[in-house]
């Protein structure tokens, strides 16, 4: 397992349509191999075109009913559905949150895709392996509070297995399954807050094991038929 984690903050200037990423970040900070690097997903939409012009409410209702597989709940005008990707989230994660007014931003179409991009980019420009994670902030079922989690990540381990390991007392571990890409994510939160400029953290001394190929959409959403509450 790893060992000291560090926490490094990466403040970004405003973010528009077209911009690169990866190189605004490697020009930030100087990257070293087995680095996680956690991006909210608001600057990945600003630099995808995720961001659509509203003018009223019955607008924005529009929008999350087109970013919605399917609608399961609705309270006034909270709406609890299924995206696209598969997340099951408020509002279809349309956020009004740090965009200029009169726009909302959508979630990336291809979050996993746009961890990838990212990715490539600097491994093939500055030669540094590194993971990325596209961060979002959920609620959760039956707990109060929202916290950061991953919904798209490349080059690190959504998902660490530990059955057929040991737990402290010898015993054979049988079905522990840790989703370690939300818990980088939320750790990267904590440094990033929800108000400031700082939209990038980096995460070092992630164990190099966890570095791998990986998705969020084929390890972390669960399959609609192992759901038992829907």
């Amino acid at each position: 397992m790893s060992g000291i984690l560090t926490i490094i903050p990466v403040p970004l200037d405003e973010i528009r349509n077209g911009d690169c990423l990866a190189k605004l970040i490697s020009y930030k900070i100087k990257l070293e191999n087995n680095d996680v690097i956690v991006i909210t997903q608001k600057i990945v939409s600003k630099a995808e075109n995720r961001l659509l012009r509203v003018d009223s409410d019955q607008d924005i209702q529009k929008a999350i009913e087109s970013e919605s597989e399917i609608i399961l709940r609705r309270r006034g005008q909270l709406v609890i559905s299924q995206t696209h990707h598969g997340f099951v989230c408020a509002n279809a994660g349309i956020d009004q949150s740090n965009v200029e007014k009169g726009y909302i931003a959508l979630l990336p179409k291809d979050p996993d895709l746009s961890a990838r991009r990212i990715r490539q980019y600097i491994k093939g420009v500055d030669k540094i392996n590194v993971g990325v994670i596209i961060s979002d902030t959920f609620g959760r079922p039956w707990r109060q509070g929202a916290v950061d989690v991953a919904i798209g990540c490349a080059g690190i381990g959504a998902i660490l297995d530990l059955k057929g390991t040991k737990d402290s007392f010898g015993k054979t571990i049988k079905s522990s399954e840790i989703c370690i890409a939300d818990e980088i994510a939320s750790a990267a939160e904590l440094v990033m807050g929800k108000s400031s400029s700082i939209p990038v953290a980096v995460i070092r001394g992630i164990d190099a094991r966890w570095m791998r190929n990986s998705s969020i959409k084929e390890e972390v959403i669960r399959p609609y038929q192992q759901d038992l509450f829907r």
